[in-house]
């Protein structure tokens, strides 16, 4: 008898609602495996926590946009970071800033990857069959 593995979602957190459209049609065009759960903003991301605590299971990966109201990004990578259990998760910054000072300190707080958003659709579709196949189908998770 064959057993399925079932894959954990992605935790997209992303606030611009075109920008968030536009990462779901170039996963959803290669037909990738992955689910997403959707965070927003990053009060939405924090909200996880508990729900994660409770028993639900954690995404095999989550995109983090950095400039987003309420809680930045940056902050939700610290608090990722900080805590014992979820710091595991591999967290990819996927954003438009190309701010050195954003680069810097999102590797000082332990980002695992941090990628430019790409300008055009054909390069989004490229990343995302990436991040995909990497985070999600070969990267070996912890918990």
């Amino acid at each position: 008898m064959k057993t399925t593995v079932s894959v954990p979602p992605i935790l997209l957190v992303e606030d611009n609602p075109m920008d968030l459209d536009l990462t779901l049609r170039a996963f959803s065009k290669k037909k990738l495996s992955c689910t997403f759960q959707i965070a927003r903003d990053g009060e939405e991301a924090l909200a996880f926590f508990p729900r994660w605590e409770g028993g639900e299971s954690l995404p095999a990966v989550i995109l983090l946009d950095i400039n987003m109201p309420k809680v930045n990004g940056l902050e939700v990578l610290k608090q990722i970071k900080e805590h014992p259990v979820f710091r595991h998760i591999p967290v990819v910054v996927l954003t438009s800033s190309r701010e050195d000072r954003d680069l810097k300190t999102a590797y000082d707080l332990g980002v695992n990857s941090y990628i430019e958003k790409p300008v055009s659709f054909s390069q989004f579709i490229e990343v995302a069959e990436h991040i995909e196949r990497y985070w999600c189908a070969f990267n070996q998770r912890p918990y």
